[in-house]
């Protein structure tokens, strides 16, 4: 273990130490991870005014929308999980708060897995949904100018990637994307990633390794499109406002922050915000910590100030 490391926050430190972090990831561990259930819909549901309907082609997606909703925004929101484990109900309760807030509809695909899937099929899967929800824009009550695309960890990296290859197939317009702690570069070697090697952590550089490596197969390092590893795609302009955000005590840190530089070098607009103490994934697995609250309050202001800059353009 790297000994030189941010500090976590005071109270996800207090939440994390009855929680046994692996240092690793392998095939063994990941079937039993992948038995895990996420929290079931009906209980992220209920109380909520809320219609929910499967659709099983041409991917899997599961539509979450107010009743009756006319020209309403669209969320389309990609599970996180390494980019080996999790499903389209994964951390969903985050985009739920923006059907709250927003009455946005939210579509959430089933991407396939690695390694059972490699390359760019989890990224073309998902580029597949966009397509179906543009397609359907009426039928789904929404504005076709008002998609965002959003995800966390290796939700957000797809999400990062699906934008990037909207932009260069003309595919349906993106009105923004939202990447959480996203799961950007495959190379594994920055500042934050030699950190977190060895753990204990929620997510460790071993584990990152595992996830990149099942994704990738034998592809060497020039051989990795930017739509998998958006950290090396070579041009970052014309892409949609990227809200971007990670924890200052994790893997992703640093990559985050330069996907984040790189689009304004580019001439892009992105919003980074680095939270203090934040571990990965912090604000999906304590949800009502203080850091938590201040992490996704910030993320739906920027929703609606991107939201209503799509009202007035």
């Amino acid at each position: 273990m790297n000994a030189h490391r941010p500090a976590l926050d005071a109270e996800l430190r207090t939440l994390l130490a009855d929680l046994a972090l692996p240092s690793e990831l392998n095939a063994e561990l990941l079937a039993q991870l992948r038995t895990i259930p996420p929290t079931p819909l009906a209980t992220l549901l209920d109380g909520r005014d809320a219609e929910h309907r499967e659709i099983t082609a041409p991917v899997p997606l599961s539509i979450l929308s107010p009743k009756s909703p006319r020209q309403a925004p669209c969320v389309y929101w990609m599970h996180g999980g390494g980019m080996v484990m999790g499903d389209r109900f994964s951390q969903i309760d985050i985009p739920l708060e923006w059907l709250d807030e927003f009455g946005a509809v939210v579509v959430s695909v089933e991407y396939r897995l690695a390694p059972e899937a490699t390359g760019t099929s989890l990224v073309e899967d998902c580029y597949k949904g966009l397509l179906w929800i543009a397609e359907h824009a009426d039928e789904l009550g929404i504005d076709p100018d008002g998609i965002i695309v959003a995800g966390a960890s290796a939700g957000g990296g797809l999400a990062a990637g699906l934008a990037l290859m909207a932009r260069d197939l003309d595919g349906p317009p993106i009105a923004g994307q939202v990447l959480i702690g996203p799961m950007l570069d495959h190379r594994n070697s920055t500042t934050s990633s030699h950190q977190y090697s060895g753990g204990p952590a929620v997510w460790t550089r071993e584990m990152n390794e595992f996830g990149w490596r099942s994704l990738l197969g034998g592809s060497a390092d020039g051989q990795v499109p930017g739509y998998v590893s958006p950290a090396v795609a070579e041009d970052l302009s014309g892409l949609p406002d990227a809200y971007i955000d990670a924890g200052t005590a994790e893997v992703f840190r640093d990559e985050d922050v330069a996907y984040a530089t790189r689009i304004w070098a580019a001439g892009g607009q992105a919003e980074l915000h680095v939270w203090a103490g934040g571990c990965h994934g912090f604000d999906a697995l304590y949800p009502g910590a203080r850091i938590s609250a201040a992490a996704r309050r910030t993320r739906n202001d920027w929703i609606a100030r991107l939201l209503s800059r799509e009202v007035v353009r």
